[in-house]
């Protein structure tokens, strides 16, 4: 057997195609931790291990920075260790036993870090379909907020994943609700509530959340990857959201030609037969001619993504009534991975306009 034969390098070497050093860094890896994990899987090691043992390390030193009184650094270190167990669970698409551990554990870290966190930061749920939907709900320094930002991924990446981006909206008035819908996360993994044809039911029940806290202002709404998708359903269907952007989604889903793409797929769904999840994905789509977007919507294309094309997301711009603008980075990954800085200082300006924050312009 060679070692490109060989199962671990072989699903090494997917791991690395899917979490390159742009998204680990993106969502909030340390370089040298990013640098160490790709090398050691380069090595052979196998991902799941090498992220855990990563990520155990930065939150062992969390624990001794905050026994010391040190919190700052307590926080930062374990923003370090989540970011790795983020990236730990993702070696494996369905729940199994080993994701299902270190989801847990990536959830108590999530939990240790609200009493160091620099933000006011804790674990929400809400119920839908007599089941409850998870998110992290993170507010600005201040408590109140002029607007909150519902923000989301996709089929992998899910809730606290997107804490960096919660940190840039914080620091322009605004609170976030890192929400994980059906099929996503805690949502799926505890609650096994998985994804259905009407997502945007399930979404809405977030708007509803927002409005019933009137600290929370008014709800915008930003989906990554496939839950740009979602996003645009919710906000054609919902005419409470104020703002909707769209980070490189599919208007017409479908299972991507690749074993992980249906597996995810498959978990998502809690169903593994082919023919059922392409007909829940073409319930799915959105269709401009009889789904219109009304609330100011921006919608983000990289370039060189090799998933989505800047015509796969055409759709949403049509659907637009009012104000529609479209951004491309030519050399952007997926979900502009390479360019998050201006990705994450654009969107959050953005929604600080639209979301009333005075002291911000797009």
């Amino acid at each position: 057997m060679t070692s490109q034969d060989d199962p671990v390098v072989k699903a090494n070497l997917a791991h690395q195609r899917a979490m390159p050093m742009t998204r680990l860094l993106d969502c909030g890896m340390d370089h040298a931790d990013a640098g160490r994990l790709l090398a050691r899987t380069s090595a052979g090691e196998p991902w799941d291990r090498v992220a855990e043992t990563i990520a155990t390390v930065r939150l062992e030193q969390a624990d001794w920075a905050e026994s010391e009184g040190r919190p700052i650094t307590a926080s930062e270190a374990r923003q370090r260790g989540i970011a790795a167990l983020v990236f730990a669970q993702m070696a494996f698409n369905f729940d199994e036993p080993r994701k299902v551990e270190l989801y847990r554990n990536l959830v108590a870290a999530c939990h240790k870090l609200g009493p160091v966190f620099d933000l006011p930061f804790e674990r929400i749920e809400t119920d839908f379909a007599g089941k409850s939907l998870i998110g992290w709900l993170v507010r600005p320094a201040s408590h109140a907020a002029s607007g909150t930002v519902i923000l989301f991924g996709g089929q992998s990446g899910w809730g606290i994943a997107y804490l960096p981006l919660a940190r840039e909206l914080a620091a322009r008035g605004l609170a976030a609700l890192l929400v994980e819908g059906p099929g996503q996360g805690e949502t799926r993994i505890e609650q096994r509530l998985y994804l259905q044809a009407d997502v945007e039911a399930a979404f809405s029940r977030w708007v509803d959340f927002v409005l019933s806290d009137a600290s929370l202002g008014a709800p915008g709404i930003w989906g990554n990857s496939y839950g740009g998708l979602w996003a645009a359903r919710t906000a054609s269907s919902d005419d409470r959201i104020r703002a909707c952007c769209v980070n490189g989604s599919f208007a017409k889903p479908g299972i991507l030609p690749f074993r992980t793409a249906f597996e995810q797929s498959a978990a998502m769904l809690g169903i593994d037969d082919r023919a059922a999840i392409e007909a829940v994905m073409e319930s799915l789509r959105f269709n401009p001619a009889r789904q219109r977007i009304t609330c100011p919507l921006l919608v983000l294309h990289g370039g060189a993504d090799p998933l989505v094309t800047l015509g796969d997301q055409q759709p949403f711009l049509d659907a637009a009534i009012g104000e529609a603008e479209l951004r491309v980075w030519p050399d952007g990954e997926h979900t502009i991975y390479n360019h998050s800085f201006e990705r994450n200082a654009l969107v959050a300006d953005w929604f600080a306009a639209r979301l009333g924050h005075p002291g911000s312009t797009a």
